[in-house]
């Protein structure tokens, strides 16, 4: 059998880890630059893994044998994310080496960076159930360490104190899932679990295991109301903020992902995924409009996307969950390395002039007229490739809804006939960009991922209420104008800037997390 080449990327970086740790202090000499040569070899090694996944199909190595094997899968899934993370980790490595230079414990923190991106490069590459257990445990240990790096501040001890019971509950979910399942089947191998259960087995405790599984991926994913410590990971420095969107941010999706079968036998898990997931992407992206702070709206998006990407899972969209997630973690990873520069760049520049505000009757145009361009290529993809499931249309005219928006502006009477045009075209592209990554997602995941069940009363049921909710957000951001300078509106923004105070409350609720002695 050959060897798999990811799996050579964790030891790789565990050793140069340890090197960094042995040498902890300020300017180590040439350590930064051979941690981020391991970074570009993992890289590497990572691209190498996807040519031979795409030439020889999927390839494992296991260490062991029983429940408690290590088994590291390399197919799909585990190429797709094993080369995500080895470009966003090399990225902010070399980044780090700038952003920390001359600070104390340099040498420290790259070798807490390091061995963090092996315990995600192990994750992506998960075929059993104590692989999955033991990767995330050694995650959360890493990052609580990052979320350390500045140990005297308060607000740092807070953070990582909120984000280990948070992380620390979602893996005692996972333990037992992993147990029930082990349990049930017979097998702690991840293949071998997916294929019992497409097959229609269904043993006792896999509902439990299941919501388990559901519970774990919500706990990983800071969907609401347990999401506050990820808005207070910006007292850590900002690679880490970075780091965070290879693979271990995201990771609750890609629990689901790699136990996609099972849980897609249960109806009411994924029901749940499209309530919670749903509603935390509308409650997120809501209050990050309020923020002040880039890095806190920029926190507040994550958590909007992570919602968005359960609800995908919840929905059966598997192909495109992992194609969001692969998206959003280098836009978002690069949104954080260059906020800085983004400020700057705000500074820099003058003023907008007047901005064209629409009415009722141009938002509703906008919309209609974004819907009909959605419903023509839908058509026509449609006509030329085949109907898709329910699922995928309803996230498509999810999606528009934020071009409707700018199609808004564009019919706005003082607006520009230019700028009327760029929206149009906006909106076109978006719905043929859309498709066309579908449909090769769907293509490169056919066979590794089950396809989307179809739709029974309740989750259609779900599917107009999700786009309804998201419908009605979306037109009331468009006329926002016309009610922003009402009391109410101004009380209500306070309100959302502040989260609806629901980190406050589970603050009080845990005892308020008191890091410092009192006077």
């Amino acid at each position: 059998m050959t060897l798999p080449l990811p799996v050579l990327s964790p030891p790789l970086l565990l050793l140069l880890a340890l090197v960094a740790l042995g040498r902890h202090g300020r300017r180590p000499g040439a350590l930064p630059r051979l941690a981020e040569g391991g970074a570009l070899a993992a890289l590497v090694l990572a691209l190498c893994g996807a040519l031979q996944t795409a030439v020889a199909g999927p390839q494992a190595l296991a260490i062991g044998d029983g429940p408690l094997a290590i088994v590291l899968r390399l197919d799909l899934v585990g190429a797709a994310m094993s080369l995500l993370i080895g470009f966003i980790g090399w990225v902010v490595v070399r980044y780090a080496r700038s952003y920390l230079d001359g600070e104390a414990r340099e040498g420290a923190f790259h070798g807490l960076l390091l061995a963090t991106l092996a315990a995600v490069q192990v994750l992506a590459l998960a075929g059993s159930l104590a692989t999955l257990v033991l990767a995330f445990l050694a995650i959360g240990l890493g990052l609580r360490r990052l979320l350390m790096f500045y140990a005297a501040r308060p607000e740092a001890q807070r953070a990582a104190t909120k984000f280990t019971l948070v992380s620390g509950a979602g893996d005692v979910a996972l333990v037992l899932a992993s147990i029930l399942l082990w349990h049930g089947y017979g097998t702690a191998d991840l293949a071998a679990i997916n294929a019992a259960a497409a097959a229609g087995s269904a043993p006792a405790g896999t509902g439990l295991a299941v919501g388990l599984l559901v519970l774990a991926a919500l706990l990983k994913s800071g969907a609401l109301p347990l999401h506050g410590w990820l808005t207070e990971v910006m007292e850590a420095p900002t690679p880490v903020s970075a780091l965070l969107h290879a693979g271990i941010i995201n990771a609750g999706g890609l629990l689901l992902i790699r136990l996609a079968e099972p849980m897609q036998a249960s109806p009411g898990a994924m029901a749940a995924l499209v309530i919670l997931g749903g509603f935390t992407a509308l409650f997120a992206g809501l209050v990050m409009l309020t923020q002040a702070a880039v890095k806190t709206a920029l926190a507040w998006s994550t958590i909007a996307q992570m919602g968005f990407m359960l609800l995908q899972c919840g929905l059966g969209l598997w192909s495109l969950a992992l194609l969001h997630i692969v998206a959003h973690s280098l836009y978002k990873a690069h949104a954080f390395l260059a906020s800085g520069t983004a400020v700057q760049a705000v500074l820099a520049v003058r003023r907008p002039g007047p901005v064209a505000v629409p009415g009722l009757v141009a938002v509703g145009r906008a919309f209609a007229l974004a819907l009909a361009i959605y419903a023509l290529v839908a058509g026509g993809f449609a006509w030329a490739f085949g109907a898709k499931s329910g699922q995928a249309t309803a996230l498509g005219a999810i999606l528009i809804f934020g071009v409707a928006y700018l199609v808004a502006q564009g019919l706005a009477d003082a607006a520009p006939r230019a700028l009327t045009r760029r929206t149009m075209q906006a909106s076109t592209a978006a719905a043929i960009a859309y498709f066309t990554f579908h449909r090769l997602a769907e293509a490169m995941a056919a066979g590794a991922l089950p396809a989307p069940p179809v739709p029974g009363p309740l989750e259609t049921a779900l599917l107009v209420l999700t786009v309804l909710s998201f419908g009605l957000v979306a037109v009331a951001q468009a006329l926002f104008p016309h009610w922003a300078h009402h009391p109410a509106a101004a009380g209500l923004r306070v309100h959302l800037a502040n989260g609806l105070y629901l980190n406050a409350v589970l603050d009080r609720l845990i005892g308020g997390f008191r890091t410092t002695k009192p006077l």
